[in-house]
């Protein structure tokens, strides 16, 4: 006979009556008052989410059992120590939360059973005889814990500290024969209670969880299944106070949790509304039949861009060999690309990662020109040279630049850096920006026409560009006021099918789509876009408004030019030498009856909204300076066309990975359009 006892990890666990009986009720009772409350509501009104939440939580505790375990109680000690051991057992908790709609931050309590069970990993003793411990701990456990949304969507973590006190500190002891003398007779299993068991234990947990809707959102009572898992690790987790057994545990389960909306008021005509409201409107440009060229007269920044612990010249910028160079023309930038880049950085900042070779192709042509190359590092003056160094050499042996016509200095951080005293956020983007080398020169040849520092941009690069859907063939939602009235709005756009296509939520004025993106194939359609503010009152608005759409084609050839405006780092006021800039260059080539669209942007340092008001503040800057210069010449023949975008990641001219593409995206770009 095989008298071997095999202990497994089980789900099995003896609940108090009571406790599942109070658990049981308790929910029962919350689950009717609130729908009993609810019965003489109107389905068709729309409520909110639930600030408040009630429901029941339960799922598996997974605990890993560390340390040592020798004297059981005062009665047993086994004649081997236990370490390593698993098993499952149960959690099961009442839920309260509170978590406000469209907030990142609310409060999770649960208040119930808590299995900590688990069987040791088989041991032999002296006798070689193999030797099985389960325990079976049992607690109640109290679990206040912060619950924070990063997105503000369903999506969320929580944490917080863990109060349990025990209910059941059980074991059993079995100890089975030698295999090698079957004949011996099995000893009878050893059960008791732990002795020097912690009453109570205080730990904490971490966790993350998703709210999946089960209710519309036209009943008042909505219902919520909220999947979630939890790390309660070892910190605390001492079981008795003796010797060093400790256990960790990994949580699984899922919640049914449910609360009571808040009614949302619906008007649609803004004559009913008690509170003002915002002015809606629709531009929907008719089609530009013309393939857009676009002569870009693009800024070229005086900065190399380092890597973080690298003196080296980073792969993204265009490296030529010493043979490639006679075939180098600044104009046709197009066939230089980096290798290390895809997508809009490769097409976007093609020109910028040949600032090297645009340099040396420059200095080559005038050999008169000369330059000093000054690194600034983090790591201090001599770390700032190796990094001039390392251009220098790249000039002196692929476009054989004379040495001498170059000189290197090192610097601990430039003339203008981003990174401030004092400053603690996104500081890692801030000194990416700070670890560069500028580019300096006295040579009239090398720098932008219109001078005023030391630190100048070299001279603008001309490059001829294809727009694939022009600024001004965007579909214009206008929502005047609704940053002051709503706390957001969005919309809905059918087609003559009825369609429905989302957008939003939104906080600004204004937004602009490409028609692409609302027609998709279709060449034109006429569509209702229904405009849906929620007030700070917390009333629901809707405006709806007919529009024809024409999907922008091209079949002709237009001319436009594109120019630049570079900003410092949080600065809205630009440098004096662009103000000249537009008012010598720019202006005398806007045609009779031509149009002007300006375009302000931010990089993605800070917060959205900040971002979005240095953008218009940008903007305002630059059709200030065109309003001046254009009085002056008594020309009201121009028309101007001024959005600002923020840091908008999908509209921005640049991404924002490297610190070159950062400092690009703080700019405003000028497009002239000619007379139609």
């Amino acid at each position: 006979m095989n008298n071997n006892i095999n202990c497994k990890p089980s789900l099995t666990l003896h609940l108090p009556k009571n406790l599942l009986t109070y658990l049981t009720v308790s929910i029962l009772v919350l689950m009717v008052c609130l729908t009993a409350s609810a019965q003489d509501q109107p389905k068709e009104q729309t409520y909110t989410k639930p600030s408040w939440r009630f429901g029941l939580a339960g799922g598996a505790n997974f605990n890993f059992y560390e340390g040592s375990t020798f004297k059981l109680n005062e009665n047993f000690t086994p004649p081997a120590t236990f370490h390593k051991g698993f098993g499952i057992g149960l959690f099961l908790a009442p839920v309260i939360e509170y978590h406000k709609q469209d907030s990142r931050f609310g409060f999770m309590f649960q208040a119930g059973y808590d299995s900590r069970k688990g069987d040791f990993d088989q041991v032999k003793t002296a006798c070689d005889c193999p030797a099985d411990l389960s325990a079976n701990l049992n607690y109640i456990t109290i679990e206040p814990s912060i619950r924070f949304a990063p997105f503000r969507s369903n999506f969320y973590l929580y944490g917080g500290p863990r109060l349990a006190i025990n209910l059941d500190k059980g074991f059993v002891y079995q100890q089975d024969i030698n295999p090698a003398f079957p004949e011996q007779v099995k000893g009878a299993d050893v059960k008791g209670d732990f002795s020097n068991t912690n009453k109570n234990i205080i730990s904490m947990q971490i966790g993350m969880g998703y709210d999946i809707e089960l209710s519309s959102r036209k009943n008042p009572t909505q219902f919520m299944l909220s999947p979630f898992v939890a790390f309660h690790p070892y910190f605390g987790q001492d079981p008795r106070s003796i010797e060093s057994w400790n256990l960790t545990t990994i949580r699984a389960g899922v919640a049914l949790k449910f609360g009571r909306g808040t009614l949302v008021e619906t008007k649609v005509e803004a004559a009913v509304l008690p509170t003002q409201t915002a002015i809606f409107t629709v531009i929907a440009p008719k089609n530009v039949p013309k393939e857009r060229i676009v002569k870009e007269t693009f800024p070229l920044r005086n900065y190399v861009f380092f890597d973080l612990e690298s003196t080296e010249i980073p792969s993204r910028y265009v490296m030529l060999k010493k043979e490639e160079v006679k075939d180098f023309k600044e104009d046709q930038l197009q066939a230089y690309n980096s290798q290390k880049l895809d997508g809009r950085s490769k097409r976007q900042m093609m020109v910028y990662y040949n600032i090297l070779n645009i340099l040396g192709d420059r200095m080559q042509k005038y050999p008169a020109s000369t330059i000093t190359l000054v690194g600034s590092s983090e790591k201090g003056n001599a770390d700032g040279l190796k990094m001039s160094e390392s251009i220098k050499k790249y000039l002196v042996e692929v476009f054989l630049i004379n040495p001498s016509r170059i000189k290197t200095e090192g610097r601990g951080k430039p003339e203008v850096p981003s990174e401030q005293p004092g400053g603690k956020l996104e500081l890692v983007a801030l000194r990416e920006g700070d670890r560069r080398v500028s580019i300096e020169s006295s040579s009239s040849e090398l720098l932008m026409e219109f001078k005023n520092t030391a630190d100048l941009p070299l001279k603008p690069v001309e490059i001829i560009a294809l727009q694939e859907a022009p600024l001004d063939s965007y579909i214009v939602f206008n929502n005047d006021g609704a940053s002051v009235l709503y706390t957001s709005w969005s919309m809905q756009i059918k087609d003559a099918k009825g369609t429905i296509q989302s957008f939003g939520p939104y906080t600004e004025d204004k937004v602009s789509i490409p028609s692409k993106t609302i027609l998709g194939t279709n060449l034109q359609g006429e569509y209702k876009v229904k405009m849906i503010g929620v007030t700070k009152a917390n009333v629901l608005v809707e405006k709806e408004v007919p529009i024809h759409m024409e999907l922008w084609t091209p079949t002709q050839t237009e001319e436009a030019m594109r120019f630049s405006i570079i900003y410092e780092f949080n600065e809205s006021k630009a440098k004096d030498m662009y103000q000249k800039y537009i008012a010598e260059t720019i202006i005398p080539k806007i045609p009779t009856n031509g149009k002007v669209m300006i375009h302000g942007y931010t990089d993605s340092i800070g917060d959205a909204e900040y971002n979005q008001k240095l953008s218009e503040a940008r903007t305002a800057d630059v059709k200030a300076i065109f309003d001046t210069e254009l009085a002056r010449l008594n020309r009201k023949d121009v028309t101007f066309e001024v959005q600002s975008f923020g840091e908008n990641e999908t509209l921005s001219p640049f991404e924002n990975k490297h610190p070159e593409e950062r400092f690009y995206n703080r700019t405003v770009v000028i497009d002239i359009i000619p007379a139609k």
